[in-house]
């Protein structure tokens, strides 16, 4: 399908004369906070979403959770087309710090080409792109080219907690045959992208305390033993300085690379000197033979996050600290889980420094989808025909995303296609999005429909 195929050519003159007016409406839209953290505007945004779903003729409904309220709505077109479940997040991350904004938060403006507003890029700005594809279709076409399902959730930047839970208990209400998740940026250079699969994470303290209380260094160094050096040695066992985690069996179960994925990173453009001086950085981490994209796509990692303990304040104090913490993730690849990283950590704690104390937090399974999976292509050529160049194509990325209620809860193939720019500034000051992303958006979401719809479901 090209863009001067019937019907996609009028649908694409349909967004651009109508450009100014999407622009408009997502600046309404981003208007209106939804941050989760803080439980602010989270039953406003809603029921907006709500309403936007019926008008475009679905079924749509708020669905409490344990937490915040998912947004659900679908449209049935034929049981002889595809559906399509489209993903995405209302919520937003708090707008702190405000004096490093250069406009309000939450008053939408337009500078050099972009919009400038907390969530325009993560997520709000990305989905709204896909209800007004739809929307696009329906005022061309009358009716959408397959059948969807619009899952909107409330509490993704604060980890989706409760997304599992409304999976399982709704499953027979997401029936699909594929999930398409429009978030996160697109190349640095612009590029389109593809993404077949994310890693996981497991997140943990250890907790060191060794006294009663902190004591003098001269009275009581070399008798009393220190939290500090305590986890010190034992963070030493758990990597070495090759960079090879040795926590007793971690890596093991770790599946390699498929040769579709090789070659899919093969044509990832890539220089890793720009890199490294953006960075300031002399080198990468260890190990030193490690190719880039592998690193962060098929080994899980061990990060120390924070260390705490002792003395930190200005000039010196000769104190021997009595208890010290150190904050920890791993990601995760396939088909490692959180409880398993959590059973070894937790051994190798015993095994190594008893009186650590070990400390899980919280935890998300990677999911990936095979390279070549029957949507593979069409969602291809729906960026094609969208944007007009080829999409790059990722196997996994190196964050994290709770696309495993889709690959391992429902069981179905999850594709991540983002459309913000690579320089959106998601959770920080002064987030934005490119005006021609949006329309690209939007004209991506529009393609991707009219190729779905031209498979038999």
């Amino acid at each position: 399908m090209n863009e001067h195929s019937s019907p996609l050519a009028g649908i694409f003159d349909h967004i651009e004369a109508n450009r100014d007016d999407f622009i408009r409406r997502v600046m309404d839209y981003v208007r209106h906070p939804s941050i989760s953290a803080h439980n602010q505007g989270i039953g406003e945004v809603a029921a907006m979403l709500v309403g936007f779903l019926q008008k475009l003729g679905m079924e749509a409904e708020t669905v409490p959770t344990s937490g915040h309220p998912m947004v659900l709505g679908r449209r049935d077109v034929s049981p002889d087309k595809p559906t399509v479940l489209l993903y995405g997040h209302y919520d937003v991350q708090p707008p702190d710090p405000l004096e490093l904004w250069t406009s309000p938060p939450f008053e939408p403006t337009i500078r050099d080409g972009r919009i400038y507003a907390r969530g325009i890029g993560d997520n709000k700005g990305q989905h709204f792109a896909q209800l007004l594809a739809l929307e696009s279709h329906l005022a061309v076409n009358g009716e959408l080219p397959c059948n969807v399902i619009f899952l909107l959730e409330g509490e993704e930047e604060i980890g989706s907690p409760h997304i599992a839970e409304f999976v399982h208990a709704h499953g027979d209400r997401l029936k699909a045959d594929l999930v398409v998740t429009s978030d996160g940026p697109l190349h640095e250079t612009g590029a389109p992208v593809v993404t077949f699969g994310v890693r996981g994470v497991a997140a943990f303290e250890l907790r060191a305390r060794t006294a009663s209380r902190d004591v003098h260094s001269g009275n009581f160094g070399g008798v009393v033993p220190n939290a500090v050096w305590t986890l010190v040695h034992l963070l030493a066992t758990m990597k070495n300085e090759d960079g090879e985690i040795t926590i007793e069996g971690l890596t093991e179960p770790v599946i390699p690379p498929t040769n579709l994925e090789r070659d899919a990173v093969e044509r990832l453009p890539l220089d890793v000197e720009a890199v490294k001086q953006e960075l300031g950085l002399e080198r990468l981490d260890a190990p030193a033979g490690r190719a880039y994209f592998d690193r962060l796509m098929f080994h899980p990692t061990l990060t120390i996050n924070g260390f705490h303990g002792g003395y930190g304040g200005p000039g010196m104090k000769t104190v021997l600290p009595c208890e010290a913490f150190v904050k920890c993730d791993i990601r995760l690849v396939e088909p490692l889980t959180p409880d398993y990283a959590f059973d070894k950590v937790r051994a190798h704690v015993e095994r190594h420094a008893p009186e650590v104390e070990f400390v899980p937090l919280n935890g998300m399974l990677p999911s990936k989808t095979p390279m070549d999976s029957p949507f593979a292509e069409p969602i291809r050529r729906a960026v094609v025909a969208a944007r007009g160049v080829e999409p790059l194509l990722y196997p996994t990325v190196g964050g994290s995303l709770p696309d495993y209620v889709f690959t391992k809860i429902l069981g179905l193939p999850a594709f991540v296609i983002p459309y913000a720019n690579a320089d959106e500034a998601n959770h920080a000051p002064n987030e934005n999005l490119k005006l021609d992303n949006f329309i690209d958006g939007i004209r991506t979401g529009a393609a991707l429909l009219a190729e779905l719809g031209g498979m038999r479901g």
